[in-house]
């Protein structure tokens, strides 16, 4: 099967591969042995604040611990 790159570097997949992934809109793409592979990827929701909050209070994580961590990276390397 044959896909054109378009002027805009765009490529569509032909409707026999697109049928094979019907639920994946993302795919993962590198290149190997000149060869580009395309591997299809499902995005997971981002966390929200909340659920961040609650895992920092079950790991013991509080505020001054952030400003700690903070500080300890601003740090300048002698």
């Amino acid at each position: 099967m044959l896909a054109k790159k378009t002027s805009k570097n765009q490529l569509t997949l032909p409707a026999k591969i697109v049928k094979e992934f019907p639920d994946i809109d993302y795919f993962d793409i590198t290149v190997k042995d000149n060869k580009i592979i395309m591997v299809p990827v499902v995005l997971k929701p981002q966390t929200g604040i909340n659920t961040i909050r609650e895992k920092m209070k079950k790991l013991g994580i509080n505020g001054k611990d952030i400003e700690e961590a903070i500080t300890w990276a601003r740090k300048k390397k002698k």
